[in-house]
Order: C-alpha cells, then structure tokens, then sequence
C-alpha cells in the first residue's frame, strides 16, 4: 500500500450533538484531502446529532460526509459492524475508527493510517497506555486506569499477546484483513472490540500501537463496567478453550485431524509402549486420521496400514499403505474385499469406536482379520468422568469440538459399558489401563504449539494418582489389549 490508500473515516455517534462538529473541525487540514470517505453513523441518538452532522456536511465541501441514521440502536459494535460492512462495500482500503464524543484525537489520524502506507500492519491501535502515567494526566480516573490495566493483563495471558491496552477505540483496520474475519457475528456491545482482537489473533494478522493522547471531559460514560469486564473475560477465555477443543468453536477451531497423544500416560504412549514390546508386526490401524500414530509405530519397525474416512494431509507418507474407507457400519465389504486375504498381528483403534454407529460391527470385523494369536489394542473415552458428570448434572450437557464430548461422538461408554460390549463381541481382555487427562496436549494445543511427551508437571502427577484410585471417576480414557476368546 501508499499514498493512494483509498482511505475511510467512521465515527461512531450517539447523543454527541455537543461535540460532533468540535470532532469534524479537528481532522487535520492537509489530511482532508487523503479521505475518500467520512462515516458518520449516529446510533439512532435522541438529541440532534443527526442534524448537526448534516448541516456540518453540507456547509463544509472538504469532507466527503456520508450520514447514516441507524434506524434503531445497534448498540456499539452495531454500529461499527454497519460502518465497517459499507467501506468494504465502497472498496475502502483502509478505515479509521473516532468517536464522535471527542474522547480520542483525530490530529493523530495521519499516524494512525501511516503503517498501511508501507504495508506492516493490519490492524492499528491507538494506545493511551504506551506513554508512562499519560493516562492519569490526560484525565483517565485512577480507577479505570487500573482496571484496563488488570483486564488487558489478563487478556494478554490468555491471548499469548502484549499489547499495552486492549480497551482503545481509536482504531484502523484494513478493510482486507476486515473483510477475512467474521466480524459481523460479534457481539453488538462494548466486547465488540475484544472479540474482534480474537479474530485477528486467531487470523494470524499484524496488530501495531501507536501512543495517543488521553482526553476525558465532560462525555457520558455509557459503559456498565462491571458487566464489560466480565464480557471480555468471557470472550477471552472461550477463546482459550476454543483453542484446547471445548466449546463449539465460537472463536477458534481445532480443525478435522486429531492430535498425538504422545505423553508415556496418554492413550497412544501406552498402545505405543505395549507395541514396543511386541517383535516387529503387521499392523492396521483403523481410524488412523492424519496417521501421527501410525508413524510412531512405524519408528518400532512395524509395518502399518491405515485406514480412514478422509484422507489427511500427509497421511500417506506416515503410513505404509493407506486405504479410505468409511468404518461407520464396521469395515464393510470394499475394505475386506481390499485387503484380501492377508492378516494382520494387531488392530489398532485407538479413539475410533465412539465416533461410529456400530462398533459392535467393527470389532467383529477387525476380529476377523487377526493372525491367530493377534491381538487388538483399542482406546475409549470415559463417558464416566467428572467432567461429563458435571456438564450433565447441572443442565449444561453439550458436545464440544475435541474430548469426552466431541461433536462427532455418536456413542459414549463407561468402563461397564465397554467391557460389556467386549465381551459381547467375544474378545478377552489381557491388558487394562486408565489414562488421565491429556494435560500436555491441552496445554500445547492452547499455545498453538505440536504435543511433546514433556515430563508431567505437580498437576499432572496429582491427577495421575487420581485417576489409578478413582477410575470410573478420573480416567479420561480406558486402554486395552485384547484377544479373540
């Protein structure tokens, strides 16, 4: 980008009769030529701010004014979602956010556009926190002050950001990097501008700070503060647990393929270990997703054919033969009629028989293509665990995107349930496990980072133990060899 940004104002108006015009007249002098557009958005106020912009746009010719009467509140984020979505529609490239209360300085616009100019932003925030004790001079009371400081603390600890301030209005965006994120579902209150730093976050886009002045006066206050701070609490908490799977993915999701496990008390690290003390072996691993698993046995000299729904990116070069094939109904015929007459030492189905219809089915297939004396090594989640518990004890059952209750789960298991079914299917257990939460791969996965088998913290080790004396209450999943009765 360059000088010939094609460059967009909105100011955000309600009940700012008294100061709109004072708001108008401070846009610097040689910056009026450089707007293409000015966005007055009045929020359907109940004084003459509609007015006074009118008649301001009509005697002045320097300023390209588009009023906008909202033809109801929108509330804060409202309105800014009606103005973004029409200099997107004009073909702005850039669009700088003011108020029209006069709380933040339109001299500071040419700075506020400067980073597109040389294309290292996607976003700019104007920050009255950059400049020690600024704030506090310019008329910021002491206990807002703190309280953005706490709140944008946290909000960096969840976020993995560092930004100075998060609760700024003075804003610019490129209208590209707007036009990406699904701005238009945030809320229509004053968390607006916390969510959409999520978006851009979770986008991947460029955040920059500029310092700007403080300017409190004799403005309203419309912001209930208490209630804000939990807003964007919330927001940035669902966040975190978007990116560690729960939730439906209101702000992050976690993708299609699923993780390795590879901590020594996860699921995958003891089938793995349980392989490791197998000579080396034919082995199907049915479900094998993006075949991370498959590749760890692999490591050991087994030789494995994976098997999935889909085909995941890099998959077949994780295993030694892949094959697609949907397992909902149990291996079906094309699978079987695939693989022929050959016979595997080990089936694998590590977190597969709770996202198909009939694993009854599956297991008797799978059943059926062991080597005598083969054996199968299967991972359930426990539908037992306190966390469903919970959920379900006090009326807030729902799926989330990963875990216990992953939305794809079409059937949930117990420890009784499982081994039941086991039996049912003429299979005999010679190893049992439990497993507790996969703490690292939560941890990592909100980080953004791949799951390592790093040593177990105190948190991990605590519930651990747990797990061994409470099972059908702590383990997150149950592991098991079996063999054909």
């Amino acid at each position: 980008m360059s000088d010939d940004l094609r460059i967009g104002i909105l100011i955000v108006a309600y009940n700012a009769a008294s100061t709109l015009r004072q708001v108008l007249d401070r846009i610097p002098e040689g910056f009026r030529s450089r707007v293409e557009k000015v966005y007055v958005c009045d929020d359907f106020s109940t004084d003459d701010t509609y007015l006074i912009g009118l008649g301001y746009s009509q005697s002045r010719d320097d300023l390209p004014i588009t009023m906008v009467r909202q033809p109801r509140n929108l509330g804060y984020g409202g309105n800014q979602k009606s103005g973004y979505r029409m200099a997107i529609d004009d073909g702005m490239d850039v669009v700088v956010l003011l108020h029209g209360d006069g709380q933040y300085a339109p001299e500071k616009l040419p700075d506020m556009v400067a980073p597109f100019e040389t294309a290292s932003a996607d976003a700019v925030f104007g920050s009255r926190m950059m400049t020690r004790g600024a704030a506090l001079k310019g008329g910021m009371p002491k206990y807002k002050y703190v309280g953005n400081k706490i709140l944008s603390r946290f909000e960096n600890s969840m976020l993995g950001t560092n930004l100075s301030e998060f609760h700024s209005g003075y804003r610019a965006y490129s209208t590209k990097a707007l036009a990406s994120i699904d701005f238009e579902s945030n809320s229509d209150d004053f968390d607006f501008d916390t969510e959409i730093i999520i978006q851009l976050v979770e986008a991947g886009l460029r955040i920059k700070e500029i310092p700007i002045p403080t300017y409190y006066g004799d403005e309203i206050c419309r912001v209930n503060g208490m209630r804000y701070a939990a807003d964007v609490a919330t927001d940035v908490v669902t966040w975190r647990l978007n990116k560690m799977g729960f939730g439906q993915g209101r702000f992050a999701d976690v993708g299609v393929e699923y993780d390795l496990k590879p901590a020594p008390d996860s699921s995958h690290g003891v089938m793995l270990r349980w392989l490791d003390s197998m000579p080396a072996s034919k082995v199907l691993d049915l479900g094998c997703s993006g075949g991370h698993f498959a590749e760890a046995a692999r490591a050991g000299e087994h030789r494995v054919t994976g098997v999935d729904v889909a085909t995941a990116p890099g998959v077949e070069d994780r295993v030694d033969r892949f094959i697609q094939s949907d397992l909902d109904s149990g291996m079906g015929q094309s699978l079987l009629t695939e693989l022929g007459e050959e016979r595997f030492d080990v089936v694998v189905l590590g977190d597969v028989l709770e996202h198909v219809r009939q694993p009854g089915r599956l297991l008797a297939d799978a059943r059926g293509v062991l080597v005598p004396g083969g054996s199968m090594l299967i991972s359930v989640p426990n539908f037992g665990h306190w966390y469903p518990r919970i959920r379900t004890a006090v009326g807030a059952f729902d799926y989330d995107m990963r875990g216990i209750l992953d939305r794809t789960h079409v059937r949930f298991f117990t420890r009784r349930s499982f081994t039941r079914m086991l039996t049912d299917a003429k299979l005999r257990v010679v190893r049992f496990d439990q497993v507790g939460l996969p703490l690292n791969v939560l941890a990592e996965r909100a980080d953004g980072e791949a799951p390592t088998a790093a040593s177990p913290g105190m948190l991990a080790r605590a519930e651990g133990a747990m797990t061994q004396a409470w099972p059908t209450m702590f383990a997150y999943q149950f592991v098991v060899k079996v063999e054909p009765t």
